[in-house]
């Protein structure tokens, strides 16, 4: 693990270099054990893909004992001894998340630009990005966005060259070798392949987003009439 200042509030912990499962297993247990109990002066943690970024209130952590010229060694060396002996944490079970998404037409327009870029049919891209179960990894760019690993390979497909200037909420897109749905009406350059009813931002519930980093989600193709009978139930 890599410890590095980031500007003068914050401290970056490198837990890998490339974005699988390993790492991200290691970005969650990180961010859990500090979590668990905060260290003095820390104001937020924030895990990413690869790292951890540790926020804290200067004036507190030298309150709490760190020299003003050592602060990132005085606070880097307490990270690093409450990874190495976190706190007894409850183990949290995987959970798995059906999303269900209609294909194509209205809801996904960009389903043949996929299909076309995977010399694949539209159903088979269809058929293959509904098997996969897949990993969400971040949550961020607007509240509730997941960013899905385990995209098939054959389905990556570039972002689009030219932006739209609003995504239709629930859209399902591909990205590159990341797959997503877009919780907001959002600017967004990512291929529209569906369109799920399911809505993941819930600004009145606890928590507000459906879905949170480490969870599982498997897509489930439906008709556009059933879409019609979910997006009345949401």
């Amino acid at each position: 693990m890599q410890i590095t200042p980031l500007g003068d509030n914050a401290l970056m912990l490198e837990l890998g270099d490339t974005i699988d499962e390993r790492t991200h297993k290691r970005v969650q247990e990180s961010w859990r054990a500090l979590a668990a109990a905060p260290l003095p002066g820390v104001s937020e943690l924030v895990p990413a893909y690869t790292t951890v970024t540790v926020f804290y209130d200067p004036t507190a952590v030298v309150q709490a004992g760190a020299p003003w010229d050592g602060i990132v060694d005085w606070l880097g060396a307490r990270v690093r001894e409450r990874l190495k002996n976190p706190p007894k944490m409850e183990k949290s079970k995987p959970r798995t998340v059906e999303i269900p998404v209609c294909y194509g037409g209205e809801f996904g327009p960009d389903l043949e630009t996929v299909a076309k870029h995977a010399k694949l049919s539209a159903e088979e891209v269809i058929k293959r990005h509904a098997k996969v179960d897949y990993l969400v990894y971040v949550v961020g760019f607007s509240p509730g966005f997941p960013y899905l690993g385990g995209l098939p390979k054959e389905l990556a497909t570039p972002r689009l060259t030219k932006p739209r200037t609003s995504v239709p909420v629930g859209s399902v897109g591909i990205g590159g070798l990341q797959t997503g749905i877009y919780p907001l009406a959002t600017p967004g350059g990512w291929n529209l392949i569906g369109r799920t009813p399911v809505k993941l931002f819930r600004p009145t519930e606890n928590p507000p987003v459906l879905l949170q980093a480490g969870d599982r989600v498997k897509f489930r193709a439906i008709t556009a009439p059933e879409f019609a009978t979910l997006e009345g139930r949401a």
